[in-house]
């Protein structure tokens, strides 16, 4: 077991290879959820894992299972994670996993290792939320998160449905999504954060993630012209989303490890000679502890209607992702410590600031994550990097927690 190892240069250049579908001028990708493009690398991730002699299956959310069989009829180990991107995204968030995955899996049928359980490797559907909102619908849904009808009629910016959108790339499969049980789950990442960089260290052990809320805003005050209206006869949308952007980023700053964002924002008409009439925009807020959490919330209701109300706005709000603070699995988290120390890297416990399809996983099955350090923690930006060294250290700590889990498993099944 312990022999066994990743092919660092191999991994390096199917991660060059996969970036270019969708690449940027910058350096990036830009590849979002069942675009042609999100269709060109599904394709490419399913060529490599029947040349591998794996047997690739597809749900109804379009999540991609590519397994490679075990001696026993068991449900299988999956390890991977997601293939789109965000619109100015980095060449590693998601994609790493995903590629490790399928590395495991080909340096397992390369040295003829046999493994107790099936090993599966897995691309979840919309992990970014960018296109179709909220994010990590496919794993929601195989997790009884969300209702399949709720997530088939998410619609993108364009009035597009996920159901037409996965449709029409051709990736809507048979299997009822969540008819899949699983043995365990883990998911290899970037930390898409600084501290494992600052402190030295090789290899994060991922115990959990932190809670988190998204929320829709839309302020509607009345169009007018800029120059004939006075000032205190506006009903200014954009003038009350900016006041409460203010107060968000306040709310963000006020408890120790809490953070909270406005990420988008629409302004419609958007005319310079126009006072803005409507005004749409989503607040993420994000904590470890759910009761702080709580209270954020509170304060971003109070703050909305404070704000609008003088300014005679009306205000439509609404919470529309809520996912409580995450542990993960200490037999799987003993698994990813085990295996770091086998092949020789430092490690460091830590909590998930970003949310990652393991997180919804974790309600259906055994799972934990493996984070590698990227450079001044950086991502969802095209700058995003991790060197070749440690894109192929935590591919390897994945394979070593892999075989460490499916010994636990064989020991588990053998008589008595």
């Amino acid at each position: 077991m312990s022999n066994l190892a990743i092919n660092a240069e191999r991994l390096w250049g199917e991660l060059m290879e996969t970036a270019a579908i969708g690449g940027t001028a910058k350096g990036g990708i830009c590849r979002l959820t069942l675009t042609d493009l999100d269709r060109q690398v599904r394709d490419w991730f399913k060529a490599r894992a029947e040349a591998l002699g794996c047997r690739v299956t597809v749900d109804d959310m379009g999540a991609m299972f590519a397994r490679r069989e075990g001696t026993v009829d068991v449900p299988p180990i999956a390890i991977g994670s997601h293939l789109d991107t965000q619109p100015t995204g980095g060449k590693f968030d998601g994609v790493l996993g995903v590629l490790a995955a399928l590395e495991a899996l080909r340096t397992l049928h390369e040295a003829g290792y046999q493994t107790y359980a099936p090993i599966e490797a897995v691309n979840w559907t919309n992990e970014e939320g960018s296109r179709f909102s909220p994010a990590m619908v496919a794993s929601g849904v195989f997790a009884k998160v969300f209702e399949p009808a709720w997530a088939e009629q998410r619609t993108d910016c364009d009035g597009t449905t996920f159901r037409a959108a996965l449709d029409a790339i051709g990736y809507r499969g048979a299997q009822h999504c969540g008819d899949h049980p699983l043995s365990a789950f883990f998911e290899l990442h970037i930390e898409q954060g600084p501290i494992l960089e600052a402190e030295g260290k090789e290899i994060g052990v991922v115990t959990g993630v932190q809670a988190m809320r998204w929320f829709e805003a839309t302020l509607t005050g009345q169009d007018a012209h800029t120059g004939a209206t006075p000032m205190g006869l506006r009903k200014n949308a954009l003038l009350g989303a900016a006041r409460v952007i203010e107060r968000v980023d306040g709310i963000g700053r006020a408890a120790p490890g809490s953070v909270a964002t406005v990420g988008r924002i629409d302004n419609r008409p958007n005319s310079p000679n126009v006072v803005p009439g409507e005004v749409f925009f989503m607040v993420d807020m994000r904590h470890p502890d759910d009761a702080v959490l709580d209270r954020m919330e509170a304060a971003l209701e109070t703050a909305v209607h404070e704000i609008c109300e003088p300014l005679g706005l009306g205000v439509a709000f609404q919470k529309i992702w809520h996912q409580p603070a995450v542990r993960f699995n200490p037999d799987c988290i003993a698994a990813v410590r085990r295996g770091a120390e086998s092949a020789g890297f430092s490690t460091r416990d830590m909590i998930s600031g970003a949310g990652h399809d393991a997180a919804y996983v974790s309600r259906v099955a055994p799972a934990a994550m493996v984070f590698v350090p990227c450079r001044g923690g950086i991502s969802h930006n095209e700058a995003e990097f991790s060197s070749k060294e440690q894109c192929a250290a935590g591919a390897q700590v994945l394979l070593q927690a892999v075989l460490d889990y499916d010994r636990q498993l064989a020991e588990r099944g053998r008589p008595r």
